[in-house]
């Protein structure tokens, strides 16, 4: 038996906490043919401000089930981000949605224009006929200015073409190359005075053998009786890959929640695990 223990500190504020959303648009993620990239890069860049993901959705490129999603999300009143389908070929539903789903139109926004127009000048390089403005080409591209109403503009520092925000809502490319940098930028432009306003602790152990069923009655008792810590339950079938305690059935049991509410709960929980005679492990 070790008395040492898995501890991972984490920062959340004191006030009431923001949730924060992710909605991941695209049939190509639904189908395989890509990875989604978009929901760990989120993780990461909320874990290093001290913020934490609450849920993450996946939907098709298909206009009906994106409204709902959003219908949904506008009335939640959290913090969500979406990725993809904010272009302007026909399986870009995206910004459209959003504005059905706000009951409102899409109009081109003054500054997305100015953005959009510049990049076809760059990409024209002196080119007369592909830096006319009125060719059809050029005129589908300013199509991917078209906001809700009352949208603000999200800068893309990879190609000038703008995201857009509205009602806390962000929505970004499909592209994580551009999604990554967008999602950092409107998290440090708008919700900064959430971030690392004040220390949560993780602490964990393994519970080798472990049955949750048995565990269950201490893990809900402990709740019960220490407010405001959560305590959590990660089985596993075991690891061939690995030796010893890993290669085995086990539970990875814990607590997490504000570090000065944490060592009276976390006595407890080692306490009682003990005492329905199981052995406790340190993860290494």
């Amino acid at each position: 038996m070790v008395d040492e223990v898995k501890k991972v500190v984490i920062d959340r504020p004191k006030k009431l906490a923001r949730r924060f959303g992710l909605i991941v648009i695209g049939d190509e993620i639904l189908s395989g043919r890509r990875t989604d990239k978009h929901l760990s890069k989120f993780i990461e860049l909320l874990s290093e401000r001290g913020l934490n993901l609450s849920w993450a959705k996946y939907v098709a490129d298909d206009p009906a089930q994106i409204t709902a999603t959003l219908k949904e999300s506008f009335a939640g009143g959290d913090v969500v981000f979406s990725t993809g389908g904010i272009g302007a070929t026909p399986d870009d539903h995206t910004r459209q949605c959003a504005a059905l789903a706000l009951g409102t139109k899409t109009e081109l926004h003054p500054s997305a224009q100015e953005l959009i127009a510049g990049r076809i000048q760059s990409m024209a390089e002196g080119d007369p006929i592909k830096s006319d403005l009125n060719t059809p080409e050029n005129q589908q591209r300013f199509r991917m200015g078209e906001f809700p109403k009352g949208s603000d503009i999200i800068p893309n520092p990879y190609n000038q073409i703008p995201g857009f925000r509205i009602k806390e809502h962000h929505f970004l490319p499909g592209f994580p190359v551009m999604a990554g940098p967008m999602m950092a930028w409107c998290l440090d432009t708008y919700y900064a005075d959430l971030f690392h306003q004040a220390d949560w602790a993780e602490q964990s152990f393994i519970v080798p053998k472990g049955v949750e069923s048995t565990l269950t009655p201490l893990m809900e008792r402990i709740e019960a009786n220490f407010p405001g810590v959560k305590v959590f339950s990660l089985p596993s079938v075991g690891d061939v890959t690995r030796e010893g305690i890993f290669a085995q059935r086990h539970i990875e049991l814990g607590i997490k929640g504000n570090v000065n509410l944490l060592e009276s709960a976390w006595n407890a929980l080692r306490a009682g695990t003990q005492e329905l005679g199981y052995e406790i492990h340190e993860i290494s």
